[in-house]
């Protein structure tokens, strides 16, 4: 008997090994009107999206790693028809499209994922997400009720959730994904579908559920979504903006807080602060939200052709992680205040958790645009509160409870307890970053380039004939953003002005979006459209000659057009071409006769590759080329493990690779209204190089010199803070027992924090400033009030550390009672570098 209890137990502890780490529950997700319930627990869901795609595979553990520990627990993601189909029937997950590696290591860290199928997702990718072939079938009609839509709709809708089912990673069965998402923003384009656009909304949401995944759908901005669908809000202010779910039993979900603005070519810099960001996810929580989504939380890279109609190689570089992520050994870089302000908002709102997701709630007015929110539960025991300034301009203080709170203006206080403000979406306790980029000695040593002219053909050359020139997407099918449009006239002397002061005009009437001329091979000029406006007409005198003369237009996408209704009807390329001021008159090429070839010779020759680039005869290259020309040299990794990037200003408009992978389209000849280039850095992932002899290279479109080109590392080495004497402690002062808050320290005073990234020690106090400093980090300015001792001061607080606190104390920096201006509110602004010990 003694011997058998041993033996089950012995394979009772054999069993409970085999099983270690595993998950032996399921997780059943549902929703009622206040939450989701996952096993019938509620929870709050910070959640951003991350596109596995817009970075190399090796650094998605390091990036999802920065974003668990940003308090981010849901990544939501995109999946990408035309990566996953290139070609109809011939499927790619593998690399850096591997969908099922990505959400295991979602899964791995212990986040959640909202999976957003589409198939159409937008997104500023190419064609947005639609694979090319998609426009070929017969009679199709996109994202309405049309058959041949619907049915590969459908077929590539199943295919990805089979896919998902059979890896087990529906929360249903054990796996992290706990949403799912139908179509998107569908509501945008619907009225032009009319009836046909509410039965396929209607369709397409009964579809996705027929699928049966054991998780919610969801349709964001599609107030008309079919039960159970949950539809949800996209923008900046859904704790606002949002009329809620279509039905009361929904809960209300944010799928979308756009953490600054995609950029397109001749775009500013576009910009959201983390004090308003924060502010908005203060506001929606307040108000019965239970998911919010930071679109982008990592936006990363469109590398090679993958971005959508204008848009920049750089997606989203606003975002709380940083384009450059890290590389396989070092974090990710993150953009602070960004995402550290962000972290310490999850905090807060966690400590409330209780009272949001149980309690009763009401409002109190605390005067003009000022009030209160509270959560209570359990006759009060557990108790949050919002303090909300809704003033832009002026700050409050309030009475609450019996106790004085200042507000400052556009601002939530959070309250966990009704009692201790933790946290301020205005007042950021977080430090503050800047980015820098640093040349690399070792990448250009001994660097040499070569070049190799691309080929201008004529008409007798082309591929492909017409009597008109073809619409330009049907011809390339998106195997190249080029195509050659090439005619040829015949002219006699007669033909040409009597005046030598009046020269032929070539005018070209385009549908977009850019296109290099020539005549006889000789470079006429450049013309393009814009991201509202892609059509455009070129117009410049040209030298024709007495006898046959070539008519040459290498015309381009800057990616295909990623939204709008009728997206399979869109048009691109040259449509007329004339002369002006000839003897006969206008001379109307438009039916002339014209050839086409899509592509440039160098991308059929793979140029860019290794194999491809032993092709051609290349010749040395020194100083600034012709147009269409082909650059390369070989460098070596530059030193040290940071991030890589190229700085292209001295380029004008094309294509790059290393090592034979696409780095994207550059152009820093676009400028934007304040004359400056809208993306002069292209990050080049570590993932992408070799120690040594990198292969680089260009094809340059216009005039660029690549001698001039900077490889760069990149770091967010200078760190800083700015506090004022009225901010509250930092949100790890506090912690909680039950109900109650409780304070770490005795002393609750605000400090400056400031803390290294990757192991690196504080170096320099490159500024600091206690009084009324001004600025943002990396250009912090004295104002008209500072205390002499204050540099002093955060040297010996900080210098030769990792990470160090400065009190903000008017004790510490007035010792001698020499205040001069005791009646202003002080702050404390302090920059300092970051780097290895020597």
């Amino acid at each position: 008997m003694k011997t058998l209890l041993v033996l089950t137990l012995l394979s009772l502890w054999v069993a409970m090994v085999a099983c270690k780490g595993q998950k032996l529950t399921k997780g059943v997700v549902t929703y009622d009107g206040r939450s989701l319930l996952i096993n019938g627990k509620r929870d709050l869901y910070f959640s951003g999206s991350i596109h596995y795609p817009r970075m190399p595979h090796e650094m998605w553990p390091k990036v999802l790693d920065k974003a668990k520990h940003g308090g981010i627990n849901v990544i939501q993601t995109y999946v990408f028809w035309n990566v996953h189909e290139p070609v109809q029937g011939q499927y790619n997950f593998e690399g850096d499209y591997d969908l099922v590696k990505f959400i295991k290591i979602c899964q791995e860290k212990g986040m959640y994922v909202n999976l957003r199928v589409g198939p159409f997702i937008q997104a500023e990718w190419n064609h947005g997400g639609f694979p090319y072939w998609l426009r070929e079938v017969s009679n199709i009609t996109f994202r309405t009720d049309n058959p041949p839509f619907k049915y590969h709709m459908k077929k590539f809708v199943k295919m990805i959730i089979n896919k998902m089912k059979s890896e087990k990673l529906f929360a249903s069965q054990g796996g992290p994904i706990i949403l799912a998402q139908i179509e998107n923003e569908y509501n945008n384009i619907q009225r032009a579908y009319k009836e046909k656009g509410m039965k396929y909304v209607q369709w397409a949401g009964n579809m996705a559920v027929g699928l049966k995944t054991g998780v919610p759908w969801v349709m964001c901005k599609q107030k008309d979504a079919p039960d159970p669908v949950i539809n949800t809000c996209n923008g900046r202010n859904c704790g606002d903006t949002f009329v809620g779910p279509n039905r009361a039993n929904k809960p209300v979900l944010w799928t979308e807080n756009w953490t600054a603005q995609y950029r397109v070519f001749g775009d500013p810099p576009s910009q959201r602060s983390a004090e308003d960001l924060a502010f908005s996810v203060a506001r929606f929580f307040s108000k019965n939200g239970t998911l919010a989504n930071y679109y982008m939380y990592y936006g990363g890279t469109n590398y090679g052709r993958t971005g959508a109609s204008f848009v920049t190689t750089r997606y989203y570089d606003e975002a709380p992680l940083d384009e450059y992520g890290c590389c396989t050994l070092l974090p990710s870089l993150q953009k602070d205040p960004k995402w550290g302000h962000l972290r310490d908002l999850h905090t807060a709102l966690r400590m409330c958790k209780k009272a949001l997701l149980w309690g009763s709630t009401t409002v109190e007015n605390l005067g003009h645009e000022l009030e209160a929110r509270i959560y209570q539960k359990d006759g009060g025991q557990e108790c949050a509160a919002f303090l909300c300034n809704n003033r832009t301009r002026t700050s409050a203080t309030v009475s609450f409870r019996g106790q004085q709170y200042y507000l400052p203006a556009d601002s939530i206080s959070i309250l966990p307890d009704c009692q201790t403000v933790v946290y301020n979406t205005k007042t950021v306790v977080s430090q503050h970053n800047a980015r820098s980029f640093r040349v690399s000695k070792t990448a250009h040593k001994g660097l040499t380039w070569q070049k190799y002219q691309d080929k201008v053909p004529t008409i007798a050359e082309s591929s492909i004939g017409a009597t008109s020139p073809l619409e330009h997407m049907t011809t390339t099918k998106d195997t190249s953003d080029y195509l050659w449009y090439t005619t040829s006239i015949t002219l006699t002397r007669e033909d040409f002005p009597m005046r030598q002061d009046i020269i032929p005009v070539l005018q070209i009437a385009s549908l977009g979006h850019a296109l290099h001329a020539y005549v006889n091979g000789e470079y006429i000029g450049f013309a393009h459209g814009n991201h509202i406006e892609k059509s455009f007409t070129f117009r410049r005198p040209v030298p024709l000659k007495v006898g046959t003369n070539h008519i040459q237009l290498l015309a381009m996408t800057v990616g295909l057009p990623d939204s709008g209704a009728y997206l399979e009807k869109r048009l691109a390329g040259v449509h007329a071409v004339s002369i002006q001021g000839l003897n006969t008159g206008t001379l109307d090429l438009s039916i002339n006769g014209w050839g086409h070839i899509p592509g440039v010779d160098g991308e059929k020759l793979q140029l860019y590759t290794e194999e491809g680039s032993k092709k051609v005869q290349w010749t040395t290259s020194q100083g600034p080329g012709k147009p269409l020309t082909w650059y390369k040299t070989y460098f070596e990794a530059p030193e040290g493990d940071a991030p890589v990037a190229f700085n292209l200003s001295s380029m004008s408009k094309g294509l790059a690779w290393v090592n034979g992978r696409g780095i994207g389209r550059y152009w820093p000849s676009y400028l934007s209204p304040l004359e400056t280039s809208s993306q002069s850095e292209y990050h080049v992932p570590r993932a992408y190089l070799k120690p040594k002899n990198n292969l680089l290279v260009f094809f340059e479109e216009a005039a660029g010199n690549p001698e001039e080109i900077k490889i760069l590392t990149v770091n967010r080495d200078t760190v800083c803070s700015f506090i004022t004497e009225y901010h509250p402690p930092h949100i790890k002062s506090w912690t909680r027992t039950g109900s109650k808050l409780h304070p770490v320290l005795d002393n609750l005073k605000p400090k400056a924090r400031l803390k290294c990234p990757n192991h690196k020690v504080i170096t320099a106090v490159e500024f600091a400033s206690f009084g009324d400093p001004f600025g943002s980090c990396g250009h912090f300015k004295l104002g008209n009030c500072t205390s002499t001792s204050s540099k002093m001061i955060a040297e010996q607080h900080c210098l030769g550390k990792m990470k160090c606190e400065i009190p903000v104390d008017r004790g510490l920096y007035d010792k001698a009672n020499e205040d001069p201006c005791k009646e202003l509110t002080k702050s404390l602004a302090v920059q300092v570098k970051c780097s290895h010990k020597k």
